[in-house]
């Protein structure tokens, strides 16, 4: 007589803990990998939005052009929020004071790291998830693991004559839970760190544009207080 250790026959036949905590860490793998396929459409996107942009503004156009071109439509993401929120700051400030070019560059700073950060949340939005999951899957597979290999052996000390074929069954049940957390595990800690990078460098570029578009709105404002 065969014993059938085939991986879906370990499973059914595993104990409750262990199906628990298998259970626990296939959910997990299915919402970290839907989350890394949402993340990864949402980061190229913004990806090709800064490109876009950033190809469009030093194109030559004009910036009250620009605005007027984006203040007709409500879903600005990446650098259009960045830029739109700075110089909406900007012409508001200089209504208001005309010559306080130091005032209104700290207002419009101050808006566009506003946006900025708004924009990095987005991004960062549920990344913590993924660290969560790469960082305790493999240590709850760990726990089936152990859990089943020590039912294993306290079944394996009841009996008065135990055989390898008896107890086999009971550790590679066991193992599947280390094995489906790994499964868990690595694709989102590939995922994270990939992320994380893509992130980085995208807050980069922000800070940039940032610095570039107050140095430009500075010679803007120079220019408009020159006498006629």
């Amino acid at each position: 007589m065969t014993t059938d250790l085939s991986i879906l026959k370990l499973i059914t036949d595993a104990s409750l803990v262990v199906k628990i905590v298998m259970l626990m860490l296939m959910m997990a793998s299915l919402l970290s990998w839907a989350l890394i396929v949402a993340k990864s459409s949402k980061i190229s996107s913004t990806q090709s939005n800064v490109t876009r942009f950033e190809e469009r503004f030093w194109s030559g156009v004009s910036l009250n052009s620009l605005y007027e071109e984006l203040s007709q439509t409500t879903n600005r993401t990446g650098l259009e929020r960045i830029f739109y929120d700075g110089f909406h700051e900007y012409k508001r400030a200089i209504a208001t004071d005309p010559t306080a070019r130091l005032s209104v560059t700290d207002s419009v700073q101050r808006a566009m790291r506003v946006a900025a950060s708004k924009e990095v949340d987005e991004l960062e939005q549920n990344l913590a998830f993924l660290a969560t999951v790469g960082s305790t899957s493999p240590y709850v597979g760990l726990f089936g693991t152990v859990w089943g290999i020590m039912n294993s052996f306290i079944s394996l000390g009841q009996m008065q004559q135990a055989t390898l074929g008896v107890v086999a069954p009971g550790i590679a049940e066991a193992l599947i839970a280390t094995a489906i957390g790994l499964f868990a595990a690595i694709p989102a800690v590939i995922a994270y760190n990939r992320f994380s990078d893509k992130i980085d460098r995208m807050v980069v570029s922000y800070d940039n544009f940032r610095e570039e578009f107050t140095a430009l709105l500075e010679r803007h404002a120079a220019a408009q207080r020159k006498p006629a």
